[in-house]
């Protein structure tokens, strides 16, 4: 630091080393820069100029690799000088627990933290439940496919993400089919949905599982299928997001708050049968959650939107707002410091816990 300058320096003199320290440079403010040698300029260009030809070698192979125009759209990004990167900008109070009168009764409703063969993201979503006071119980398809275990005794479920089957290409779709060929199992999720008590939650693997449920679920007559990623490859990056006017009652008092999200898919990107279904989807309401840029605005530009889903589409929800789906893993930074950026002003709960404890407030 700068004033910490003259102490180095005595504490360097009084070894003998005063004739080996130079001042050789100092910080700009105007982002460029600047070598000179004499009084000249020997470099002075801007910083965006360097970050590319430092990233020109990842740019060609990325192209051969991936989607080249996903990597094009990247690699000209480098050239913004005025994005202020990550940010937050919070339309409630993060420090208010909504959930705490319906906590205080000593009443802990019973979610089912749902899970196929592979995933692993049950861990966390049981905690951001059991913190909402939820009483979380581990349920795998093969408890439900056999009947061993009976949704009629949960309030809600989450379908968790995170490498069902391996991770194979379709396989939310796969696990989804599981359940709509086997008559025991259909009929038990077409049961809970049906019922006016219920929630759920669909993420990652879970959110294309649940999208393939549709037909089961009342009011998600336009909802897309997950496919993927339009850069061809598994993208795991912390981005931006913002919470839309919808009734999901997991997004509650959420309207506008716009905030960073990590994601971890292969197959994020939201597919329409055709421009009508997308249409009318916009128009009923029921978008929860859209990507965008770091000027608050709706984005399809990669790796700002990093699946390439139009309008920036990554949650929906259905009529009467019980049940959404999302690509991105809220569970995965409900704690301050799982998020890789913060503000300094957020203490160990992230905004995200408040999608689980309106669960609960919507549970009673």
């Amino acid at each position: 630091k700068s004033e910490d300058a003259e102490t180095v320096m005595n504490i360097l003199s009084g070894h003998g080393l005063a004739n080996c320290i130079f001042e050789i440079g100092s910080l700009r403010s105007d982002d460029r820069i600047v070598f000179t040698r004499d009084g000249n300029d020997v470099i002075n260009e801007p910083r965006q100029m360097f970050r590319k030809i430092w990233a020109q070698t990842t740019y060609q192979m990325q192209s051969l690799r991936d989607n080249p125009e996903c990597a094009r759209q990247e690699y000209e990004a480098k050239d913004e000088s005025n994005d202020r990167g990550l940010f937050a900008e919070l339309t409630f109070d993060i420090n208010e627990d909504v959930a705490a009168p319906y906590i205080s009764k000593g009443i802990a409703p019973k979610v089912a933290i749902l899970r196929e063969q592979g995933v692993n993201s049950h861990g966390e979503m049981a905690a951001a439940f059991n913190r909402a006071g939820f009483t979380c119980v581990d349920v795998h398809m093969s408890d439900v496919l056999s009947g061993r275990v009976k949704l009629d005794d949960f309030k809600g479920f989450a379908a968790c993400g995170g490498f069902s089957y391996g991770d194979v290409l379709g396989a939310g779709e796969g696990w989804a089919k599981s359940i709509l060929f086997n008559s025991t199992a259909a009929d038990e999720f077409s049961k809970f949905f049906n019922r006016k008590d219920t929630f759920a939650l669909g993420v990652c693997n879970g959110c294309q599982m649940m999208s393939t449920l549709a037909p089961l679920i009342p009011g998600a007559d336009n909802w897309p299928r997950f496919v993927t990623n339009l850069s061809e490859r598994f993208e795991a990056r912390f981005v931006e997001v913002e919470i839309q006017d919808s009734p999901s009652v997991l997004f509650a008092g959420m309207k506008g708050s716009k905030l960073p999200i990590v994601v971890s898919h292969g197959e994020g990107r939201a597919e329409f049968k055709n421009a009508e279904h997308l249409a009318n989807l916009e128009k009923s309401g029921l978008i929860a959650v859209r990507y965008i840029d770091h000027d608050g605005k709706t984005t399809e530009q990669y790796p700002l939107n990093p699946n390439g889903s139009p309008n920036g589409i990554t949650s929906v929800t259905n009529t009467d707002g019980r049940f959404t789906i999302l690509m991105p893993h809220p569970e995965r930074v409900m704690r301050t410091v799982a998020n890789s950026y913060h503000p300094d002003n957020w203490g160990e709960d992230s905004p995200w816990v408040r999608l689980f404890r309106n669960a609960r407030v919507f549970v009673g």
